[in-house]
């Protein structure tokens, strides 16, 4: 059963992740996906924690699961990021710490949403509070690649 929601919670994932072959400007592409990231660690944070959990122990569970789902999956989305490199689209940036810069940078908000919690006087963050974070992140994410959100 445990293996089972690991293996549900990456499905999801991986959905938020469709924008890589619906879209080609990179601006929609990571902007749709900051965004889906990010509604996932406000909506469904125990998730990502039991995710991280997993990852952080060598993942006992999913070991093998991974090998098959995880690497081809985000070949794929590197492959798509180094296209926009080799065209020009965006700056060169070696896409696998592209990608694990947003897992970081959107799963925080999921991971350490007691921290978040903390910072912001015993609140969690408020709708705008959410979306200045979204388009925080995002912001971010896309100058890094020179890009404007």
């Amino acid at each position: 059963m445990y293996q089972d929601v690991l293996l549900e919670l990456l499905e999801v994932w991986k959905q938020d992740a469709l924008c890589f072959e619906l879209y080609d400007d990179p601006r929609v592409v990571l902007s749709t996906y900051i965004r889906a990231k990010m509604n996932h660690s406000r909506n469904r944070a125990h998730g990502s924690k039991v995710w991280a959990a997993e990852v952080m122990q060598g993942a006992p569970i999913l070991k093998e699961s991974l090998r098959d789902n995880l690497y081809e999956w985000a070949k794929l989305k590197e492959s798509k990021i180094r296209e926009w490199v080799e065209s020009g689209q965006i700056n060169p940036v070696e896409p696998s710490y592209l990608l694990y810069m947003i897992w970081a940078s959107t799963q925080h908000y999921a991971d350490f949403d007691y921290q978040i919690y903390l910072l912001n006087d015993d609140q969690p963050l408020d709708d705008l509070q959410f979306e200045k974070a979204v388009q925080s992140v995002t912001s971010v994410i896309l100058r890094g690649i020179g890009l404007t959100a």
